[in-house]
């Protein structure tokens, strides 16, 4: 799914009133509509008090239509203008003009605190004062009325976008914005709604679809994608019956370290469930042992020394290499990884203390092949770029970091972010019991693993993740969030896969009815 900036909405609003050869407050109505119908068919006509709060430019006018549709349905409703200007859009003008055709009470006009009407928990609250076009910080006594909001503990409808949450930048105060209990967004979800700092204000969201083009929708390119099950399926590469372990690539997993071979494992074993042909584990002599035991299926080499990484060497021509699982950051390791740089034109996939030591020594960066992929954490990456004043600084500098050297970055944590080509990919998975020890090894062994099997890097990187994260999410269904453990994400892989084919349980229901009144 595509995330578009305001600036495309805009556009697409646009052009929509034109191809279709309908006004703006065509398209107002058709908004307001469907958040309306969406409310009617999962109130259907309880009477619970519903106070819409409307602005005074589009998003105001939004909420006008879905009050006077809720008037004409008999629910009991309360409208409030918020007062923040004396302008006011067109479109609201004209539905502020309908409303009033069809109620005696007319909106309540909000100036100031002692204007706030007393509502209660029980209570509805539907946001629509602010759309995706504020630009600046809200008044004081709007903020009053926020935190009024969020005082009394209603449910909260946001309009579009929570009021006070921008677009395209940081939130200058965490009490100017609505915290939304479900937002009704047109066209496409917000960036905002993903990212670490912005997430809080809405705790779910739905996309409504109010008619805009089909073409500008389908030709438009958008730089965030929503990554789900129905991006990454086109993605999959089947197999011939004939087939052999030599067609699925030869992963090679460098790292470990004494007291650290643990992680190898994890990341092996999980290049292997998903479906690497064949699987090699480079590690000290420690870590033979513990590997040849624990996992039959993956072949071994060892370095000379006992206890780290001080040589890379291997006759073997693997497909993909990962690099820097539990591998430490002693000055014979980095010596061990700057000689294979130089000489490896292997893709790589760069994890834990292989993104450690090319933070401690830049100069290496430049030896990385072309669509390397890096996976680090928020601390490994602010290594990586330097720090950043708030999460859209983060994402300017790690598309430059990624521009810069050619490599694509994924970004872990919750709705891990992949940046390939100047493009931000959001993934939709996962779950925060996946904040366990072992968690990134198993991504690392997944995306190796992908690579092995002939996807690109950034298929193998953006497909990874989402597999990694539906695993875990299906896991979680059997062990909890606390229980949850790395080796339980690999285990259910296998699931992870299946869940691609199946078809939505609701979709299945519906066909099930079907067949059973034809019968």
């Amino acid at each position: 799914m595509k995330i578009f900036s305001k600036e495309q909405i805009y556009e697409g609003d646009k052009i929509t009133t034109e191809r279709q050869n309908i006004s703006s407050t065509d398209l107002m109505e058709r908004a307001g509509t469907q958040i309306f119908n969406w409310m009617h068919m999962r109130m259907q006509g309880v009477q619970v008090p519903i106070h819409v709060f409307c602005g005074i430019g589009n998003n105001g006018g939004d909420g006008l239509v879905i009050a006077r549709h809720l008037i004409t349905h008999g629910y009991n409703v309360k409208t409030y203008i918020v007062n923040c200007s004396d302008k006011r859009s067109k479109d609201f003008l004209i539905n502020y003009d309908r409303i009033k055709n069809v109620t005696k009470k007319w909106p309540e006009l909000l100036s100031c605190s002692e204007d706030f009407p007393e509502m209660h928990r029980d209570d509805i609250i539907v946001d629509a004062i602010f759309g995706i076009g504020l630009n600046r910080a809200v008044q004081p006594w709007i903020k009053e009325l926020f935190i009024h909001f969020k005082k009394t503990e209603a449910f909260t409808l946001s309009v579009d976008i929570p009021s006070g949450l921008y677009t395209d930048k940081a939130v200058e105060d965490e009490d100017a914005v609505v915290y939304a209990g479900f937002t009704l967004s047109f066209a496409s979800p917000k960036l905002v709604f993903f990212l670490p700092e912005t997430a809080k204000y809405t705790i779910q969201w739905e996309v409504l679809d109010i008619g805009l083009d089909p073409e500008f929708l389908q030709t438009t390119q958008a730089e965030v994608e929503l990554i789900g099950k129905y991006e990454v399926l086109p993605n999959y590469i089947s197999r011939d019956k004939f087939s052999h372990k030599g067609n699925f690539g030869h992963s090679l997993i460098i790292g470990g370290s004494y007291g650290k071979i643990g992680a190898v494992s994890l990341t092996s074993r999980a290049a292997l469930f998903v479906g690497s042909g064949l699987v090699t584990s480079y590690v000290p002599k420690c870590g033979y042992n513990p590997l040849q035991t624990s996992l039959p299926e993956v072949m071994v080499l060892t370095d000379n020394n006992e206890e780290r990484i001080t040589s890379i060497s291997f006759e073997i021509e693997p497909t993909v290499v990962a690099f820097g699982i539990g591998a430490g950051t002693h000055e014979n390791t980095v010596s061990a990884f700057e000689a294979f740089l130089k000489n490896n034109k292997t893709p790589l996939v760069i994890d834990a203390d292989g993104l450690n030591i090319l933070s401690k020594k830049k100069s290496l960066i430049k030896w990385l092949p072309e669509q390397s992929i890096l996976t680090p954490h928020p601390k490994e990456l602010e290594r990586l770029i330097g720090t950043w004043t708030d999460d859209f600084d983060k994402l300017k500098k790690a598309k430059a970091f990624s521009k810069k050297h050619k490599v694509i970055l994924v970004l872990k944590g919750a709705n891990t972010i992949t940046i390939f080509d100047e493009k931000l990919y959001v993934n939709t998975t996962g779950n925060p019991g996946m904040a366990t020890a072992g968690s990134g090894d198993v991504l690392t062994g997944i995306i190796t693993g992908l690579i092995a099997q002939g996807y690109h890097p950034s298929v193998a990187a953006i497909f990874g993740v989402y597999l990694h994260g539906k695993s875990a999410d299906i896991a979680v269904e059997d062990f909890g969030y606390q229980s949850l453990i790395a080796s339980h994400v690999i285990d259910y892989l296998g699931e992870a896969f299946i869940d691609l084919f199946k078809e939505p349980e609701n979709l299945q229901k519906t066909e099930d009815a079907d067949a059973n009144s034809e019968k």
